[in-house]
C-alpha cells in the first residue's frame, strides 16, 4: 500500500469513527441551562447575582464542574442527583433544596429510572467571569 492510498484509509477510518462517536453522543440526553435574571450585587463591587434554570431529562447530566461563587438551588420538578467531590450523593426531588459553596466541583444528573427534572438556582459570582469551570472526573 502506498502513502497516498494509506492515507485515504486512515481519513475513511477516523470519518467513520467520527460519525459513530456523534451517533453515540446523539443518544445521550442533554441538559438545557437557562438564564433568567442577572443583575449587578448592591454594595459588593465586582460581584453579581444570576437566576437560571437547568433542566435535565431522563439520563442527563451536568458534567462535573464548578462556579466561580455559591450556588443556592431548589428541585422545582421530577427527581435529581447531586454528587458533589467527597460528599455521599443526595437523591433530590421537588421541594428538596441544595447549596453547592464555591469552588465545590459536583454534577447534577437526573435520577436513575425517572424522567429526569429541573432546577432552579441563584448563584453569587464574580462578575466577568464564567458561571462553570468544568472539571475532569
Amino acid at each position: 500500500m502506498n502513502v497516498s492510498q494509506t492515507i485515504r484509509r486512515t481519513g475513511l477510518c477516523l470519518l467513520l469513527l467520527g460519525g459513530i462517536g456523534s451517533a453515540l453522543a446523539d443518544d445521550v440526553p442533554a441538559m438545557k441551562r437557562t438564564v433568567l435574571d442577572r443583575h449587578d450585587l448592591s454594595g459588593v463591587a465586582g460581584k453579581e447575582v444570576v437566576l437560571g434554570t437547568a433542566e435535565l431529562p431522563a439520563g442527563a447530566a451536568s458534567g462535573w464542574h464548578k462556579h466561580p461563587g455559591d450556588e443556592s438551588g431548589y428541585v422545582l420538578k421530577g427527581d435529581l442527583v447531586l454528587k458533589a467531590k467527597g460528599q455521599p450523593d443526595r437523591t433530590l426531588k421537588a421541594g428538596d433544596f441544595f447549596f453547592n459553596p464555591a469552588g465545590l466541583v459536583h454534577n447534577l444528573v437526573a435520577a436513575p429510572g425517572t424522567a429526569g427534572g429541573t432546577a432552579v438556582s441563584t448563584w453569587i459570582v464574580d462578575k466577568g467571569v464564567p458561571m462553570a469551570a468544568p472539571v475532569a472526573e
